[in-house]
Order: structure tokens, then sequence, then C-alpha cells
């Protein structure tokens, strides 16, 4: 069922499938937040579109080796402003399904750390891809935020280095090549399994294992929702699927019907 009329019958169809869920899973990609100024990727505007040194960045062998690289990538992140980005309407959208209670889990593929910045609860995001609120020293594993870091960028430190062993640093996102953490892979896909509704949101639902969270919420008897500005490589699992603006479309799905 395609919908792209939000005052259809279809439309009004979904949004009382999420009113009357019980155990709502979640799971969210790079087009929540392109509405909070955060670009996606591989879009005619995307970061790694504009300046492919940055996907470069992205790869651990290439980010280990080439210090070029990961000057650019602390660049990069300076000059986003990120501790400057903002939750929007879709990320508040779905603190208000864990206000009433519906929201079981939030498996989300962003590491802008939107969702527990618009309050949802921490226990309750799983961020398969790490997040860029902290960085991580590759050789002893130190966490700091990423403030700190960044203010060492700010002053003339082109590729800091850990304080505490003098090690390589990185934002804490899992980089290809690196392996994804089992422990949060597993708890994602518990709460789609679990799940008697599944919101997949402004994901393409191309990268795995994270996408695997609609075919097993799927398969255990959720209905499956998709909401996105264009095809994924699931639509053939939707019960319903939304095209348009996610900041139009997520909150007036959540809204309480009349």
């Amino acid at each position: 069922m395609l919908i792209n009329n939000v005052n259809s019958p279809e439309f009004a169809l979904v949004r009382q499938w999420i009113a009357e869920a019980q155990r709502i899973t979640a799971i969210t990609g790079a087009g929540i937040s392109t509405a909070s100024g955060i670009p996606d990727f591989r879009g005619p505007n995307g970061l790694w579109t504009k300046n492919p040194l940055a996907e470069k960045a992205s790869n651990i062998r290439v980010y280990l080796k080439d210090e070029e690289v990961r000057i650019a990538g602390w660049k990069a992140s300076s000059d986003r402003q990120l501790r400057s980005v903002e939750p929007n309407v879709g990320h508040h959208a779905l603190v208000e399904l864990e206000r009433r209670g519906q929201l079981h889990g939030l498996v989300t593929q962003n590491v802008d750390g939107l969702h527990v910045g618009a309050g949802n609860s921490r226990e309750l995001v799983h961020e398969v891809h790490g997040t860029w609120q902290f960085t991580r020293c590759i050789s002893c594993r130190e966490q700091r935020p990423v403030e700190e870091t960044l203010k060492r960028v700010d002053a003339g430190e082109a590729d800091p280095k850990c304080l505490k062993c003098g090690g390589l640093m990185k934002r804490d996102v899992i980089l290809f090549g690196e392996a994804l953490v089992d422990e949060v892979i597993a708890v994602a896909l518990k709460a789609a399994e679990e799940a008697d509704l599944i919101l997949a949101i402004g994901s393409s639902l191309n990268v795995m294992p994270a996408a695997n969270v609609v075919p097993r919420g799927k398969a255990a008897g959720a209905k499956v929702v998709i909401i996105n500005g264009q095809p994924t490589e699931m639509d053939h699992f939707a019960d319903a699927f939304l095209l348009g603006d996610i900041s139009e479309l997520l909150p007036a799905l959540v809204a309480i019907p009349d």
C-alpha cells in the first residue's frame, strides 16, 4: 500500500495501527536527520558526494595509514559544528511514542546522537554504528566527549592523539572494515522480533545487519510501515509505504487520532 497523502483514508488506517500498537520498534537512517541540517552520505548533496576524502576517512584501513585522511576528517567534524545540531520534529515524534509507553526499541544507523538528545531513553536506543558524540582511542579504547577533542582541533591540533596513551583517535563510530558490536546487534534484532509494529524511517534499508530489523519483525508477525523519500530495498515487506517528507509524515502519524 503506497501512501503519499496525509489526508487519505489509507493514511488514517496506518495512524490507527500506530495508535493501537503496544510494542513499536523503529529503525532510523540518515533521512530522519536531514531536517536537522545533517546531509545524507550518497545523495546529491551528501557528505561523501561533495567530499570523497571524507568517504575515505570512513574506512578503518585508510584511516589508520593516511594522516591526510585523518586530518581532513577532524577538520570536517569541526567545520560541521556538530555541537550545534538539534533534534527535529521527527525525533520528537519518537520521543512521544516512548512517553506513551509504546516504543519497545529504537534501532538507529545514525551516529548523530539526536535520538538521545531529543529525549529517548538511552536503554531503548541501539546505535548500531556508534556515535560521534564521543571520541575513542584506537589503542587503549579511552572514550571522551567529542566536544573535548574538537576544542583541541579548533586550537590547532590537526590530528589529535590520545591524552592517555598517545595513540590514534577517531570518533566513536564503526568505520568500514571494523566489526560491529555483537551485543548491540543482538539486542536490536531481539527488539524487532518482539515488536507488533516496525517503523522503518529514513533508511534505504540496504545496510546489513541493521536492516534485518524489517524482515525479522515481519517474520515474527509485526506490521511493517516504511517512511522514506524514495523506494527502499525492503518495500516488499511493507504493509504500508509512505512516500514523502519524514518531518511531515511522522509527526502526523504519531498524533493522537480524532
